[in-house]
């Protein structure tokens, strides 16, 4: 009966070594996940990685007063005081630029004619807190028609979109009455990629001349408003082009290693 009772309790001992081995390799499992579960997790407070905006795609601005053709400057403002232009002030021309033109002809009993061209360019870089340059420009850009639209002393303002100038293009119209004159003025506004473009342009009959056509001061609004686009364009192009023609120096090693 002893032996019977020491054998039961040999067999209830080694039948309980299998239940203990996965008992405990359950438990050893369960902290395993617990632990990689909590190394897998982000840590508190880890900052998220926020995308570069995209790069401002114009570097330079055309020189302003070269922006628009001579042709264009002597058939939009006959007798120019300067065919040149006058530059406007700006500390950074490389952001900020502008030129204006203006003349007076004079054609005796038959009066006068008057008129006035401007031409300002502005370019925005790209800044990680203020965003793409091209969206810092569609925001001057709204900015710009809002000063047009507000002009003081206009009238009859007529505002439209332009198709063919720019990415994106505004036309406004508004006549306007200054020095005893009935003025007929003409502003495009213009984006090309982060840079604004805006060209006004606008005319009066002295003396008794004939009050120029809205609609042909519109028509040469748009013609250099194109023009000065387009330098925009033609300036970034000569940034990156390399000159056409070697330097002397290259010439004259050229020269001496062909002896």
């Amino acid at each position: 009966m002893h032996r019977s009772a020491s054998r039961l309790t040999r067999i209830l001992a080694c039948a309980a070594v299998p239940v203990m081995l996965v008992v405990a390799g359950c438990s050893s499992d369960s902290g395993s996940k617990k632990e990689s579960g909590g190394s897998s997790s982000s840590a508190p407070g880890a900052k998220k990685s926020v995308p570069a905006v995209a790069p401002a795609k114009f570097a330079e601005l055309p020189d302003p007063c070269k922006a628009i053709s001579t042709k264009t400057i002597t058939s939009l403002v006959p007798k120019a005081k300067s065919k040149a232009g006058s530059p406007a002030t700006s500390s950074d021309t490389s952001a900020r630029a502008g030129c204006s033109w203006n003349g007076l002809d004079d054609n005796g009993v038959k009066g006068s004619q008057y008129r006035w061209l401007d031409v300002g360019f502005t370019r925005f870089d790209s800044d990680q807190a203020l965003g793409s340059g091209a969206k810092r420009a569609e925001d001057d850009f709204t900015k710009q028609l809002a000063k047009t639209r507000t002009a003081e002393g206009a009238k009859k303002i007529v505002e439209a979109p332009v198709s063919g100038i720019g990415e994106q293009a505004t036309k406004v119209t508004y006549d306007l009455t200054k020095t005893g004159e009935d003025f007929k003025y003409a502003t495009i506004v213009a984006r090309t990629g982060n840079v604004v473009v805006t060209l006004t342009y606008n005319g009066a009959g002295y003396a008794g001349a004939k009050t120029p056509s809205g609609a042909d001061i519109l028509k040469d609004a748009e013609k250099a408003a194109k023009e000065a686009v387009t330098a925009v364009a033609d300036a970034a192009d000569k940034q990156s082009s390399p000159s056409a023609s070697p330097s002397k120096s290259a010439k004259s090693s050229s020269k001496s290693s062909s002896n």
